[in-house]
């Protein structure tokens, strides 16, 4: 009995030691999953969080890992990044809605989960999909620029647009911040890639972002257009 109790009081110093994860069941396989992926309540919980326990949790395996590896891989983007993005997104919550009507893990509004095709914006392995290919696209729309692809991901590609970089908007300058610590273990958010606010990044020194293959014939996007890479192209 004594046993019983230590176990059980341990199981509750664990739950209380998560630091506010929350607990959830999914089913995967037909099983039921147990899991504490949830960071809190609210969608955007994860922005009050510190540079470097956003870089930390990224880092660390989560229930969506391989979902998110396979949409990646399909749309040639690293998964570090799609991970980063779900987290500031929806604290992995994938019952998430915002206030604005966006929905799931990678907080798709229905005018974009309709352009990329998805029929329940609750389905993880769906969301993940659209999220990461309209992820993609911004990141070839801005050559590349991982500052700008976030804060149109944010605030749309008209208010980027409208500004030539990052809006100033407080939700979506944090948003950046926080996006960029995640995936990068630090953030450099300036006028982009740790320029000051009122220098943009791209002009003369831009690099165009071309389509190479890999060991395995994927394609694969990268600035890189050293020799080694050149001889590569699709």
């Amino acid at each position: 009995m004594r046993l019983r109790v230590l176990c059980v009081l341990g199981i509750l110093l664990g739950v209380a030691g998560s630091a506010s994860a929350v607990v959830r069941i999914a089913v995967r396989d037909g099983k039921r999953i147990i899991y504490n992926d949830g960071v809190g309540e609210s969608s955007r919980a994860a922005l009050a969080r510190s540079d470097g326990w956003l870089a930390a949790r990224v880092a660390t395996p989560s229930f969506y890992d391989e979902t998110i590896v396979r949409a990646a891989r399909s749309s040639s983007i690293d998964p570090r990044l799609v991970k980063s993005v779900m987290l500031i997104e929806s604290a992995f919550d994938p019952r998430a809605v915002s206030r604005k009507g966006a929905r799931g893990l990678m907080q798709l509004m229905p005018e974009t989960a309709e352009r990329y095709g998805v029929r329940d914006l609750f389905d993880p392995v769906e969301n993940i999909s659209a999220g990461t290919r309209h992820l993609a696209y911004l990141l070839g729309l801005y050559g590349g620029d991982t500052t700008r692809a976030l804060a149109a991901y944010n605030a749309g590609e008209a208010a980027v647009a409208k500004y030539n970089g990052v809006p100033p908007y407080s939700e979506t300058r944090l948003y950046v911040h926080k996006g960029l610590a995640a995936y990068g273990g630090k953030s450099t958010l300036g006028g982009g890639f740790g320029l000051p606010q009122g220098k943009s990044w791209g002009g003369s020194k831009t690099r165009p972002v071309i389509v190479t293959r890999d060991s395995k014939n994927r394609p694969l996007l990268t600035t890189d257009v050293s020799p080694a890479r050149s001889s590569k192209r699709g």
